[in-house]
């Protein structure tokens, strides 16, 4: 599944690439067979898309998969050893730490100068400069620096010949032509090696920026163990991929004034990866389902329509898909459109219009039918029987007058009505529901709930 720190981090770069006229490349890094399957490819691909990043855009390039590179990555790894920037390493990780004393330290560069050939299970190692710094040039963080002693000498390809992912990114990128890396910065500890890896091969190492972690309500980092991170989860739940692509532009960057709310083009034009905070960034769901209600409001009526097609039939549905009535939807809708903050909530709004009896929930019953409830409802009865059924102002009237004949404010007589009509204590304007509802189908609730107050 496709993390939201992983689309944050797409919608960066794709931004910087369509302000450059530059390219965003996708690269697929599958060099581990058990975490790599075509659907999941798909699945990045059709996520990344779903934001608006298309791999039918021109400045969309690949996806490239780093398993077809296989070849130059050793080929990489055998120029730094001829060079002697890398040497051949036995050691076991034991022996490592019997000689440093803890298992926390890194290598201590034992086969430096033992000259060792390669034979299978002996790793490659860099050989780390012992002087000096390795400066990183970041538009986030600024130009970090990183003692060349503290960096241990890392393995480039390990005891079956196979080059690391460090290596394999260094090489893919230069083989791409990337000038730019914006990525998460739980990458900043690797990346003075990779540009030591740069320099060693003879190149100039890209810009970097490594964007604040998104943390959650706890400011802990999220995580997928316990927060709910992917894109996809969060589309298949209703929030709309215009929302989400708002709200994730805005995840530690900000255009500079008061204005949130804005097309991707003009966050597109207004953005500056130097802007982005440093800080962690906090993911607040209440914030993006505010987000989501504001772009719900501002569809068209159709498109609204259209958009809540999925959660109207199975699995969401709970009513036969006979009794789905798509006229009495259609005239529900404007009024929904105005309620709801994620287009899921839309099933249990509206399913009191298809199913036979409305839900039984036992806690609006409770709720809703307390004092008198039924003499109010058979007064309520008789008023709406004569009202004007294609006028909702009307049905509010009869209902505001049998709550002024029993001494009650419309809003705590409307209460029972409501209950009986759609099961619950809370759903859309009820009157205008009533109204698509229809006179008998109401009627016959409001017996039934009678009767059942009678038992």
């Amino acid at each position: 599944m496709f993390h939201v720190g992983g689309a944050r981090s797409a919608l960066y770069n794709w931004a910087v690439a369509g302000q450059s006229g530059g390219k965003f490349v996708l690269r697929i890094e599958d060099t581990d067979a058990a975490r790599n399957k075509p659907e999941w490819i798909d699945g990045i691909v059709s996520a990344l898309a779903s934001i608006g990043i298309s791999k039918d855009d021109p400045t969309f390039e690949g996806p490239y998969f780093q398993s077809q590179n296989a070849d130059r990555h050793r080929e990489a790894a055998q120029q730094l050893y001829a060079q002697g920037r890398a040497y051949y390493c036995d050691c076991a990780r034991e022996q490592v730490q019997e000689r440093t004393g803890s298992q926390h330290l890194g290598y201590d560069g034992f086969c430096r100068d033992r000259g060792l050939e390669y034979v299978e299970g002996r790793a490659l190692r860099f050989r780390t400069p012992t002087q000096g710094e390795t400066v990183v040039v970041d538009l986030i963080r600024g130009e970090p620096s990183f003692p060349n002693s503290a960096i241990e000498d890392f393995v480039i390809a390990r005891g079956d010949g196979s080059p690391v992912f460090l290596i394999a990114n260094v090489v893919d990128d230069l083989d791409e032509g990337i000038t730019l890396v914006i990525r998460g910065d739980e990458h900043l500890s690797n990346t003075p090696k990779q540009q030591l890896l740069w320099e060693a091969l003879g190149a100039k190492p890209p810009v970097w920026a490594h964007l604040p972690v998104i943390v959650n309500e706890k400011r802990q980092k999220l995580s997928k163990r316990r927060d709910k991170v992917a894109l996809e989860d969060y589309l298949a739940e209703g929030y709309l991929p215009e929302a989400m692509t708002n709200y994730l532009m805005l995840l530690g960057w900000g255009p500079g004034d008061d204005v949130e709310l804005r097309p991707y083009e003009e966050l597109e034009q207004k953005f500056r990866v130097e802007d982005v905070n440093t800080s962690p960034a906090f993911f607040d769901i209440k914030k993006l389902t505010a987000f989501n209600g504001e772009y719900i409001r501002a569809l068209p009526v159709g498109k609204f329509i259209a958009a809540c097609e999925p959660w109207l039939r199975a699995p969401y549905a709970n009513w036969a898909p006979e009794d789905f009535d798509k006229a009495a939807w259609e005239a529900i809708a404007p009024h929904a459109q105005t309620r709801l903050a994620i287009l899921s909530d839309i099933t249990a709004n509206v399913d009191f219009l298809f199913l036979k009896e409305p839900v039984e929930d036992e806690a609006s019953w409770t709720k809703a039918m307390k004092g008198d409830p039924a003499a109010l409802l058979v007064t309520a009865r008789a008023k709406l029987e004569t009202a004007d059924w294609t006028n909702p102002e009307s049905l509010k009237a009869a209902v505001l007058a049998a709550g002024e004949e029993h001494s009650t404010k419309l809003g705590k007589a409307q209460a029972p009505v409501r209950v009986a009509v759609t099961g619950r204590t809370v759903g859309l304007p009820l009157f205008e529901s009533l109204e698509v509802l229809g006179k008998d189908l109401t009627l016959a609730r409001i017996d039934a709930a009678l009767a059942k107050l009678a038992d």
